[in-house]
């Protein structure tokens, strides 16, 4: 016979049954076998808040220090403004021009140059593509300014080439050498270079007459097939105005060319131009020799100053006090007023003229009045003791 149970006896300490516990029995919010009740309230959110703080803290630490390396890497290394003229190689990189900026000064540090370059280029979608040559920069501007200094070509430094009236094309070969633009020689051997004279839309023998007299100004280092371009397209610019007049005269453009260049050498004073002009198409139309002394030493290389006997009497086919008529070509480069007067001469009955060795002549329309002239200005005929 079983015993009760003690616990309903009231007796004795009873066996304890445990009855297992079930996810429906489980107190709310109780945690399962093995697991940690997870940690809340205020102490825990301090925590967060202070790790957020913390990385504030250090974002604005690191903006502090980027704004340091910003003022002290690619601001302007100078308050001064002045000159620096800095030569890029062609086709160099932006390191290496970024070296070169910092060597010369013009920038504190290539670092900053390389990614102010590269910046530059993603903000404004397309290339950035320095020039080449002698570039004018800034130690004064920012490196932002100064890369854009590098891609315009106003900043390339330019040297003034100065070419006067009346010059032939073997004096300006030689003046090109003295201003530092190339070699003399091979400067001449492009103006006799039928190819090159064909490639510039000339059918002519030499460019003598075509390289217009002008300031010019050319980056160091300018071909001198650029440079003589540049001289006879300044031509072709000029011309343009000249195209009708030239059609009535009854000349063509080289005639008219040569014509001008005698005109140009002969002129010492400017309002001269077109009677000279006037005189010489007079003797022209009368079938008489121009006999005009520039002629005779046109490239005569043994010429010391003095126009001798011998030298009118030598025949070559410039010499106009031998051949009739014009000679094959210029003998200089005349500028645009002698062109004018040649195309607008003034209308005359005058066929001589003299030097009368104050830059003016006296002009004569006899042989016999002329020769008086040449007596008392050349001769010494009008001298008084």
């Amino acid at each position: 016979m079983m015993q009760a149970d003690k616990n309903e006896t009231g007796g004795g300490t009873a066996a304890k049954t445990r009855l297992p516990l079930t996810a429906d029995s489980a107190p709310s919010g109780a945690a399962g076998f093995g697991e940690k009740k997870a940690k809340t309230g205020p102490g825990c959110l301090s925590r967060v808040f202070g790790a957020i703080g913390i990385v504030v803290v250090l974002a604005l630490i690191f903006a502090f220090l980027a704004g340091l390396k910003y003022s002290t890497l690619f601001l302007p290394p100078e308050e001064e403004s002045r000159e620096i003229v800095v030569p890029i190689p062609e086709g160099a990189s932006a390191d290496r021009i970024g070296l070169i900026l910092e060597e010369k000064g013009v920038i504190k540090s290539a670092w900053a140059w390389k990614w102010a370059f590269r910046i530059k280029a993603k903000i404004s979608k397309k290339p950035v593509t320095p020039k080449a040559g002698e570039m004018i920069l800034d130690p004064s501007l920012s490196v932002w300014q100064n890369i854009d200094r590098l891609t315009q070509s106003r900043y390339i430094k330019a040297y003034g080439f100065t070419v006067p009236e009346g010059r032939n094309m073997f004096e300006i070969a030689k003046m090109a050498e003295a201003a530092g633009l190339g070699s003399g020689a091979d400067f001449l051997a492009l103006c006799l270079d039928r190819n090159f004279i064909g490639s510039l839309g000339l059918e002519v023998e030499s460019l003598e007459g075509y390289l217009f007299p002008e300031t010019y100004s050319f980056p160091a280092g300018t071909p001198l097939k650029n440079i003589i371009k540049t001289m006879t397209d300044q031509f072709f610019n000029v011309w343009k105005r000249y195209d009708d007049l030239a059609a009535q005269s009854g000349l063509s453009r080289h005639e008219v060319l040569t014509l001008a260049s005698i005109v140009e050498k002969e002129t010492g004073a400017a309002n001269e131009r077109p009677l000279i002009a006037g005189v010489f198409l007079n003797r022209l139309a009368k079938g008489m020799r121009l006999e005009t002394d520039p002629t005779v030493i046109y490239n005569v290389a043994d010429y010391d100053g003095n126009i001798t006997r011998k030298l009118l009497q030598t025949p070559h086919p410039y010499n106009t006090y031998i051949i009739q008529g014009l000679p094959p070509g210029p003998i200089a480069n005349p500028g645009e007023a002698a062109i004018s007067a040649v195309l607008k001469p003034m209308k005359t009955k005058h066929y001589f003229f003299v030097s009368k060795n104050d830059g003016t002549h006296h002009f004569s329309e006899t042989l016999a009045e002329h020769n008086r002239m040449v007596n008392k200005y050349q001769r010494g005929g009008g001298k008084k003791n």
